[in-house]
């Protein structure tokens, strides 16, 4: 099954979505904090990023799921700066302190190029959301170059509909978050009361778009949704009510990891109820509730 892209560049659709994509950063609303910052003349909003996408990292990964790593690896490339900038981030040098280089649409191509060349199983964009315009844009070039394994969307899962339905067909694999089950905490710790209504839209479409995660005969993803669900201490998170909405409002056949990799890190520390890990038997109260909604996959 080849990428979905590639019938998007075939027909010419492709340079339809780089050019609306890119009047978008002229008012930026490419996510739901509807900034309407001028990026083209270097206004930053609250994702601290002006138009050029700055890239901290590019390598092939090998600890990411495992449908996505294969023998070969996930070609990740981390964008530094985010639009949720949590308090607790686990890379918070790259999302609040931005580190990495400026990084224009040729070079982000030879990029993609390389980790496929490198025998990676997809080109996998971490942090993406603020740099859609010039994600999409180097995918061109990159096509041209022989581009052709799957674009996986790596996400926090705070998106906007008009920028999803943009990616409708660009995108063979979302991968987003389901952070927060309340607002409580999601206004608390990522400065978003309204991330689960958000959210909620977000996986709907993304559902829409490429459905229920299919694998090859290797057992690596082709195309499809893929949920990651992080358990914090205290059931901030609100698990409960994340993995009925997956169960109910989305599919019993969801991929869903969730993931006991919190720690506390960055401004965390001045949270008493997050300045701990979750505890074992947190993490598996968790497991049980998502069963108990009838999911199967996945779980970490």
């Amino acid at each position: 099954m080849p990428p979905r892209y590639l019938e998007l560049y075939r027909t010419g659709e492709l340079d339809e979505r780089i050019s609306r994509l890119q009047e978008i950063l002229a008012s930026c609303v490419l996510c739901p904090r509807q900034c309407r910052k001028n990026r083209l003349a270097g206004e930053t909003g609250y994702c601290r990023s002006g138009a050029e996408a700055v890239v901290s990292a590019v390598h092939p990964h090998f600890g990411e799921e495992d449908m996505l790593v294969g023998e070969g690896g996930s070609g990740t490339i981390f964008f530094a700066g985010c639009n949720l900038l949590c308090i607790y981030c686990q890379n918070y040098e790259i999302s609040f302190f931005r580190e990495g280089r400026i990084t224009p649409p040729e070079a982000l191509a030879r990029s993609m190029l390389e980790l496929q060349r490198m025998g990676c199983h997809n080109i996998n964009l971490v942090t993406p959301t603020h740099y859609a315009p010039r994600i999409v844009q180097s995918l061109k070039p990159a096509i041209e170059g022989g581009l052709s394994i799957p674009l996986v969307y790596n996400c926090g899962g705070y998106e906007s509909m008009s920028t999803l339905q943009l990616l409708d067909g660009i995108v063979d694999i979302y991968m987003p978050d389901i952070k927060y089950g309340d607002s409580v905490p999601a206004a608390r710790y990522s400065n978003a009361p309204d991330y689960f209504d958000r959210c909620r839209e977000a996986i709907k479409e993304m559902h829409r778009q490429v459905g229920d995660l299919v694998l090859d005969d290797r057992g690596i993803a082709r195309h499809g949704l893929l949920v990651r669900h992080l358990v914090l201490p205290n059931d901030l998170a609100g698990s409960r009510e994340v993995l009925r909405f997956i169960a109910e409002e989305i599919s019993r056949e969801t991929y869903v990891n969730i993931m006991f990799q919190y720690r506390p890190l960055f401004r965390a520390m001045a949270y008493a109820e997050l300045n701990r890990r979750p505890t074992p038997a947190e993490y598996r109260a968790v497991i049980q509730m998502a069963r108990g909604f009838g999911l199967h996959r996945g779980f970490g």
